[in-house]
């Protein structure tokens, strides 16, 4: 490891892609696995916590480790893909270590009291990784927006060698979850110690919280929301997707859900109460009922002003749907669907209802989850409209809302988690 920097710290390592000899990526780094002894012995790195294809998390000894630096990770290739396991003598440096309360040496004889936000490593004489240095931040004082930090000696830290015995907060590690997609911030969180993650769930916005819930295991999803206080619970489940709140509240029993549906804005609760009067696994019942809207009068710019909005899927901005008013689910008739690619090559000012596909049949919400695959696969769709027997608009399927209902149950626990052990080289 000759071109690896002298020191190198955990918290800029998380996300860094890993690269084998070839220099193709394998993975991803998620945190620093360490061996604990004494207050004022090192910790040893045992290795990185890597999350490879699927989103399954293995273990990367260091000793496979060629190189690391401020953009990457090199390994020697020969990775045992088994699922990562927690060892009951081993410490997660971000899941475990970051935002823990420590006291560091102040001046004279006095010790100042701060939180940990990052952990510096580096290679000793014998070639084993060592944690030699931890950042540490002050509590602000007056009018100052951030305490006063400090980077010392792993042996002048008190409160590190016992991970489960002193305060931790959640700051560092959501400044870390916060730069990750709502999956990858979902692995993480499904992988921490039940304390860690009930500290890191209460320190989540509610929006934030409600994409990393739309990514978990049913289970999480449940244990979560039980944990949350009724009112900021109703206030995540107004946050995602209506199609995932409905699923969500469905599995929560019949008297806390109406708790939370009566806590909910009228709105969005009407919206959920309707698609959970569906029968499970049918159009109707998977549907997202917010998609893009317009009347006869919308112009292309109109369109394309609407699709740009950031929290669209992919799949549910690829069409817009024009119909009579009202334009909110259930909507006036649907007259017809434009394809956001037809409109590309159109001038803006040109009207949509000028650019409509008025030949595709419509699905009806009793429809079936494979009379839904067969449509989308015949027409090559990735979203289709789902109407009444009036031919109302009442919500569109898309490939995402099919594809979470086609996987077995438990998919993605499945995804985030095996019974396979771990190897260890």
């Amino acid at each position: 490891m000759s071109s690896t920097p002298t020191r190198v710290y955990a918290a800029r390592m998380v996300g860094l892609p890993i690269f084998d000899p070839q220099g193709d990526q394998v993975g991803k780094v998620r945190d620093l696995v360490v061996t604990m002894r004494s207050e004022a012995s090192q910790p040893r790195v045992l290795g990185l916590v890597a999350e490879v294809f699927g989103r399954r998390r293995i273990f990367v000894p260091m000793t496979r480790v060629t190189n690391v630096d401020s953009g990457q990770v090199y390994t020697t290739g020969l990775l045992n893909m088994r699922r990562f396991e927690q060892r009951s003598t081993e410490t997660l440096v971000i899941g475990q270590m970051l935002d823990r309360q420590v006291t560091i040496p102040g001046p004279g004889d006095r010790r100042i009291t701060g939180t940990v936000y990052d952990v510096g490593m580096e290679q000793g004489r014998t070639r084993d990784w060592v944690l030699s240095r931890v950042a540490v931040q002050e509590p602000a004082k007056a009018l100052r927006r951030r305490g006063q930090t400090h980077v010392v000696e792993w042996r002048d830290v008190q409160g590190l060698a016992k991970p489960g015995g002193d305060a931790q907060g959640a700051t560092a590690l959501l400044h870390a979850l916060n730069e990750m997609r709502p999956a990858d911030a979902a692995t993480m969180i499904h992988d921490l110690p039940l304390e860690r993650r009930t500290a890191v769930v209460a320190a989540l916005d509610d929006e934030r919280l409600a994409d990393v819930l739309e990514e978990l295991p049913e289970e999480d999803q449940v244990a979560i929301l039980e944990r949350l206080d009724s009112e900021r619970a109703a206030d995540v489940l107004e946050e995602m997707s209506a199609d995932d709140a409905a699923d969500l509240i469905a599995d929560l029993p019949p008297e806390t859900a109406e708790i939370l549906l009566g806590l909910m804005e009228p709105e969005e609760a009407e919206d959920v109460r309707r698609l959970m009067s569906y029968v499970e696994n049918t159009a109707g019942a998977m549907m997202t009922p917010e998609p893009v809207v317009l009347g006869p009068d919308a112009t292309v710019a109109d369109a394309l002003a609407h699709v740009r909005n950031p929290d669209l899927t992919p799949a549910l901005a690829a069409l817009v749907y024009v119909c009579r008013p009202p334009l909110e689910t259930p909507t006036g008739r649907l007259i017809g669907i434009a394809h956001i690619q037809r409109l590309l090559r159109e001038p803006p000012s040109t009207l949509v209802a000028g650019a409509l596909d008025d030949s595709l049949e419509s699905l009806r919400p009793e429809a079936t989850i494979d009379q839904v695959a067969a449509h989308l696969a015949t027409y090559n769709l990735v979203c289709a409209p789902v109407v009444d027997e009036n031919g109302h608009l009442l919500g569109a399927v898309t490939v995402d809302d099919l594809l979470d209902h086609m996987l077995p149950v438990g998919w993605r626990d499945q995804a985030l988690s095996s019974h396979e052990g771990r190897g260890r080289g």
